[in-house]
């Protein structure tokens, strides 16, 4: 009897539950970090999870053993590309030490913003009863669905864009001089309905400096070429992918920037086929030429799990030319494996033919160009190992003037070498590599390392603070660089960075052996709209020797 019962009532006693079920649908606000190449940040998670670009995200650690209240922010990402279920992130401060297995949570308006939208999604497609007093009931059964308002991320319009004013001095001459520029930065999601996106970050000059003085190309001017900023379509419920812009590759972020477009489509639920053009502006390429034109086609495949086994690969080839005349042929490859939270493994690589006009030997087949292998091991929150290999057979062509910066260091080791990052309190981690380097031409091999420490919470100094040394023999010189940045978030509306160093290079591609530097920037909030932005850089480079004051004033939307 009770069986029966059970039977005939039990549909109707679950069906409310299931229908509140249905429409309360679970958004994944926490993520972690599978991955960390080429100055990009990697998350275990995508537009599956509703990730899209222009979210931010928190990124924090948690000491093993550690309760919750333990837990030490470590700094903000954004997402700038995202994959089925993989994202690439950029940190708000490139010197923030990220760690891999590192928790990364949703902000809370991100977080609620998703929350709406799924909820709108499950609602649309859940049938609704509506009562009408009047009208033919045949056509009330007809009536599936009711109005909606629309999805909280259509018309999303965040950014801020500010008018700068430069004052530069040039010690050597003596003239000062002045430009004009606009900083931009843009977070738009859904434009007009659709799934297009424009977001990133931009800052460059749109007048001519005065007075006289020859053009000095500032470190600042350097560094504004490092950022990405685009126009991006990634709808869910399509095959078709799309970018234009200056992007890192989603599928292969081992090609460093570009300047252009890219097209892809995915097939079925692990492979995704596309098309890219474009320049190469970023002087933080390894292959890094402005004039370069650049055109190719990739496969990616992705499968499996982070929490057990993922594996990421693809395979591509492309053309380059130089000032419109032909340069090489590439093939180039980009895999990564990902064992749980504790080993991971990555690997780039590039073979190329000589265009035969580049050629002085004779040899136009195909040779190893690039290559660059690391292995990881977490082995708990406080301690990870990684022994890598990097090869180039020609000598690299970044941009000397960024070494003290920090953004080279993935350049200065040719060979083997070994690095470890250790945090044995919440407020110190220690950082280092070691590895050898024997070029064609040196009678023996010589010692690279280097070598720093992040301090987050050290008594009596109101910064976070990263101290770094490095000592290099490689291809394109030797010498050393010193650093010290500093970085205070003072509170919602104040945020200041100080940065300093020294570099040494003996080198045939730079006249500037040594060279001194120092940067300091704020950010002012002022109300809820207006933004006050200042700075200030000092370079004594012999060959360049220039003071750079710089002062905005922006909206913020």
């Amino acid at each position: 009897m009770i069986r029966r019962l059970w039977l005939v009532m039990g549909p109707t006693l679950l069906w409310p539950v299931s229908l509140a079920w249905a429409q309360t649908p679970t958004v994944r606000t926490t993520y972690h970090v599978k991955q960390i190449a080429s100055g990009a940040v990697y998350l275990d998670g995508g537009t599956n999870d509703g990730l899209t670009e222009g979210m931010r995200l928190t990124v924090s650690r948690l000491p093993p053993g550690e309760p919750q209240m333990k837990r030490q922010e470590i700094g903000e990402i954004t997402v700038v590309a995202v994959a089925s279920i993989s994202a690439v992130c950029e940190a708000k401060n490139p010197a923030i030490a990220i760690l891999l297995g590192d928790t990364a949570e949703l902000s809370p308006e991100d977080a609620q913003l998703l929350q709406q939208v799924r909820t709108s999604k499950s609602i649309r497609h859940t049938a609704q009863t509506v009562a009408f007093t009047e009208g033919d009931p045949i056509e009330e059964e007809l009536r599936q669905y009711v109005p909606r308002p629309p999805s909280p991320a259509v018309n999303r319009v965040r950014g801020r864009i500010s008018f700068e004013e430069n004052a530069i001095l040039d010690r050597t001459s003596g003239i000062a001089t002045m430009q004009e520029g606009i900083v931009l930065r843009a977070d738009m999601t859904r434009i007009g309905g659709t799934y297009w996106n424009f977001t990133g970050y931009w800052r460059g000059q749109f007048t001519q400096r005065h007075g006289g003085a020859a053009t000095v190309t500032t470190l600042q001017d350097i560094l504004n070429r490092t950022y990405q900023i685009g126009l991006y379509y990634n709808n869910p419920n399509s095959r078709y992918v799309a970018g234009i812009g200056r992007f890192l590759l989603p599928w292969a972020p081992s090609l460093s920037t570009i300047d252009g477009a890219y097209f892809a489509r995915r097939v079925g639920k692990s492979f995704t086929t596309g098309v890219f053009l474009g320049s190469t502006p970023d002087p933080t390429a390894w292959n890094y030429d402005p004039n370069r034109q650049m055109a190719g086609a990739f496969v990616a495949y992705e499968h499996g799990s982070y929490d057990t086994v993922h594996l990421s690969s693809t395979a591509g080839l492309a053309v380059t030319r130089s000032h419109w005349h032909p340069e090489r042929q590439f093939v180039f490859f980009e895999n990564t494996l990902v064992m749980g939270s504790k080993i991971s493994i990555y690997h780039d690589l590039e073979a190329d033919r000589l265009a035969p006009a580049l050629v002085t030997n004779g040899n136009t087949g195909v040779r190893l160009a690039r290559s660059f292998l690391t292995l990881r091991f977490q082995l708990n929150k406080a301690l990870s190992l990684d022994f890598s290999h990097n090869y180039f057979r020609d000598v690299p062509t970044f941009d000397l003037r960024l070494l003290g910066t920090g953004l080279l260091d993935q350049f200065l080791f040719q060979g083997f070498s070994a690095g470890v990052k250790v945090s044995p309190t919440q407020g110190a981690t220690f950082y280092g590599n070691l590895g050898s380097n024997k070029r064609e031409q040196d009678p023996k091999a010589a010692l690279n390392y280097m070598g720093g420490v992040i301090f987050t919470r050290v008594p009596l100094i109101p910064f976070r603070v990263d101290l770094r040394y490095s000592r290099f023999n490689s291809t394109f010189g030797s010498g050393s660089y010193e650093s010290v940045t500093l970085t205070r978030q003072v509170n919602d509306r104040l945020r200041f960075d100080l940065q300093a160093g020294l570099q040494t290079i003996n080198s045939t591609f730079t006249n500037q052996s040594r060279t001194k530097y120092g940067s300091a920037s704020l950010d002012y909030l002022i109300r809820t709209h207006y933004i006050l932005g200042a700075g200030w850089t000092l370079y004594r480079g012999g060959a360049q020797n220039y003071d750079q004051l710089f002062l905005n004033f922006g909206y913020r939307f």
